[in-house]
């Protein structure tokens, strides 16, 4: 009986008409969401329904502030081993992995530009690099970064996102805090503004030098800022650390920072404080000369 026999066909292949969604969602890790890709991106990479800011790389983060083109330096800077170090694998080979991922000899990026029409000198730290540690390179740029705010007197704007001093080069990174920390007393008695800006994460000796000698600290929402850990923290204290603790609501509650500002009106932020920091400073040269303050 062939009516009741199923035909069997060979099985067609349905590559052509498969829909490919691989890389455009991404689910937020704070409310659990899943974001179209392009919302996230237009909504400056924070989710838009609990607010939740995302990991943006250094590049990004320059586009975000500066007006349109900036002029990057010192991006020839490459760290060396030498202390020749190695873990899992030789210090050497990480770093050759790094800069073929990043694109980036170290991790930071100095750039001199236009926020809102007011020329200023950027940093900002790369944490896909070596989690944004700070090493030989990063100290060295950032102190040429200082020095050249300095000598053309206009501000300085310093993205910190790290964990802290790299290891792999031992006591030569932590020479660096000192270094940096320096450089910015000789600004601070040019009287030249300097905004820290931190996000998620700044800890170690980034938090312990330059993060927060800012004449104005401000932080992104959720940002976890501190030195040390909190479950380090929690092992050596052997008490449980309140909610929040280290993140940039508790730190600003605290008395640590100036303000935390979204992502969003960051950039109108740094501007008006930017005026207001001009202003006092230009206020301040004058009747140290003994000219009459601007009104």
């Amino acid at each position: 009986m062939a009516w009741f026999r199923k035909e069997k066909k060979p099985l067609e292949s349905v590559e052509g008409k498969r829909v490919h969604t691989e890389g455009l969602w991404t689910k937020c890790e704070s409310c659990r969401q899943i974001i179209w890709k392009k919302d996230l991106e237009a909504n400056w990479n924070a989710c838009p329904r609990c607010s939740f800011h995302f990991k943006i790389d250094a590049r990004t983060r320059l586009r975000l502030l500066f007006d349109g083109e900036w002029v990057e330096h010192y991006s020839g800077l490459a760290s060396t081993d030498p202390l020749q170090f190695k873990d899992l694998k030789a210090y050497r080979e990480r770093l050759s992995q790094m800069q073929k991922k990043t694109g980036m000899n170290d991790a930071v990026v100095v750039a001199e530009g236009r926020l809102e029409g007011r020329p200023v000198v950027l940093c900002a730290m790369e944490y896909n690099f070596i989690g944004g540690s700070m090493g030989a390179v990063v100290g060295e740029k950032i102190t040429r970064a200082i020095e050249m705010s300095l000598a053309k007197r206009v501000p300085l704007i310093i993205v910190s996102a790290s964990g802290g001093a790299r290891m792999m080069e031992g006591v030569v990174s932590l020479m660096q805090m000192a270094k940096i920390s320096a450089a910015l007393a000789r600004l601070d008695e040019a009287r030249v503004p300097y905004i820290s800006v931190l996000t998620d994460p700044t800890t170690g000796g980034t938090t312990a030098s330059f993060a927060m000698l800012g004449d104005l600290n401000v932080a992104e929402p959720g940002a976890l800022i501190g030195f040390a850990g909190p479950r380090v923290i929690e092992q050596t204290i052997c008490q449980k650390l309140p909610e929040g603790f280290q993140r940039s609501e508790f730190l600003l509650e605290h008395g640590m920072l100036d303000a935390v500002v979204d992502r969003k009106d960051l950039k109108t932020y740094i501007a008006r404080a930017l005026e207001f920091c001009t202003w006092t400073s230009d206020k301040a040269g004058s009747a140290a000369a003994g000219a009459p303050p601007a009104p």
